[in-house]
């Protein structure tokens, strides 16, 4: 339980951190727009703090470490959701920056957002089916 506590923790940090980020680069560069920027806070609270806070409790109860499907979860999970969180702010910058983006990197940002979007809902499903055999023992 303490594990998944201290990765929901982490998961804070980076979502303080980020929200600091966007208020601060909007506040210096005078953006007005719409922005991806903002959308990384909101997610790293919500898919990572969150999540994490009702895995901890999960965990006190079951021993989902054991659990093929849920180790699939962590993986893929730890790897899609920090690559969204990089590629939303990655986008974001674009934008407040106004860049005139090539077709072939606004292509890479946006499939390496769709990658990140991939694993993190193989995740999502791997955790659900994690908690669904956790339930049947």
């Amino acid at each position: 339980m303490k594990k998944y506590i201290n990765i929901a923790l982490i998961y804070a940090i980076a979502g303080l951190l980020s929200g600091l980020a966007y208020r601060e680069i909007i506040k210096l560069t005078g953006f007005t727009g719409q922005t991806s920027l903002n959308l990384v806070h909101t997610h790293l609270f919500t898919l990572g703090m969150f999540l994490f806070m009702i895995v901890a409790l999960f965990a006190q109860h079951h021993e989902l470490e054991k659990i093929k499907s849920f180790r699939v979860f962590l993986v893929t999970y730890h790897i899609g959701l920090p690559l969204s969180a990089i590629m939303l702010a990655v986008r974001g910058m674009t934008q407040v920056l106004e860049m005139d983006l090539s077709k072939a990197v606004n292509a890479s940002i946006a499939g390496l957002a769709g990658i990140s979007h991939i694993l993190v809902s193989v995740g999502i499903v791997s955790l659900l089916l994690a908690l669904k055999k956790a339930a049947e023992n």
